[in-house]
């Protein structure tokens, strides 16, 4: 399993937004330097949350998700690499989550599969071996095959037979309200897999949103 971190955005103006409710924008006590470009686009060079702001996230989170809508507005994007029955317990997950998957339809027949199309650990199994010698076999076939509905038959066998183990990558957006329910609800889970992603996020800006 590979998680990449493509981009995280969103903490200045949910924290801003954090204050409306009563106006207290005065009592932020937030510390950042910005570059403006000539087209006149901000960025955000350095980033400290002060002692006040983080203060009302935390009671703000305390006093339940109705209350820490700001945690909503913080987004990362991420590229995850992850095999299929992962990914089956990640799709759990749809609120404040969505996902672009590379697709197994349009791509599995690119080319022959081989282990490094799979996770790793899953190759003590000898049967894994032998199952994708055979599905390359079977992928031989298909592209040799002329009649549109055998061609069919044989698609439907590999997705069939393709094992659980079996790569695939998405880019998947996140908010920081839709981490900390998976980060909680994940903890002590059995697959490791879960272990690795709980890590990613221990190392996300101002992680202790989530994990506090």
């Amino acid at each position: 399993m590979k998680i990449e971190t493509l981009e995280f955005a969103g903490l200045r103006s949910a924290l801003h937004g954090m204050r409306n409710p009563l106006d207290s924008w005065d009592k932020s006590d937030n510390r950042y330097t910005t570059y403006v470009n000539r087209y006149g686009i901000e960025t955000v060079l350095d980033w400290k949350i002060g002692d006040a702001d983080s203060g009302l996230s935390t009671k703000l989170q305390k006093a339940g998700p109705e209350h820490c809508k700001h945690m909503r507005q913080i987004m990362v994007w991420a590229d995850i690499t992850a095999p299929r029955y992962w990914w089956m317990e990640f799709d759990t997950y749809r609120l404040g989550v969505e996902k672009n998957s590379c697709s197994t339809m349009h791509k599995l027949m690119a080319r022959p599969l081989t282990v490094g199309d799979f996770e790793r650990d899953c190759f003590e199994n000898l049967d894994l071996w032998q199952i994708i010698s055979h599905i390359n076999n079977v992928m031989d076939q298909y592209r040799a095959e002329a009649d549109p509905d055998m061609k069919k038959t044989l698609w439907r066998g590999i997705i069939q037979e393709l094992p659980q183990s079996y790569l695939q990558k998405r880019t998947v957006m996140m908010s920081y309200a839709a981490l900390r329910n998976i980060y909680r609800q994940r903890e002590g889970h059995k697959l490791r897999e879960w272990q690795i992603f709980r890590e990613w996020v221990e190392s996300l800006p101002e992680s202790w949103m989530i994990t506090e």
